[in-house]
């Protein structure tokens, strides 16, 4: 019979707390800074520069964020800019005896 059921999150156990990469953890942590910093700079602001001084954590929570079928924004991000500055134009490569020669 030699079945195996292999659970759907087996790389869970393989995250920071069981969603999070290293890049993931250090790409929030660098945006919540850049805003604590700015927090620091700007004591008494209007609404307009608050949002801009928030903007950074934001920006990073936003690309950390998880997305079906894929880990997170980032990650399908980096694969749409990868699939449009690619070569388009496939050359077939195949195991069959003439290879796509006679």
């Amino acid at each position: 019979m030699n079945q195996y059921l292999i659970p759907a999150n087996t790389k869970k156990s393989k995250l920071i707390l069981g969603f999070f990469t290293p890049i993931d953890l250090a790409v929030f942590g660098v945006g919540c800074t850049i805003t604590i910093m700015l927090l620091f700079v700007f004591q008494s602001m209007s609404f307009q520069v608050a949002l801009l001084v928030l903007l950074p954590a934001v920006i990073g929570a936003f690309l950390v964020a998880p997305v079906p079928n894929y880990h997170n924004v980032m990650q399908l991000l980096t694969n749409i800019i990868l699939f449009i500055l690619n070569r388009k134009r496939y050359y077939w490569k195949g195991w069959c005896m003439y290879d796509g020669k006679k």
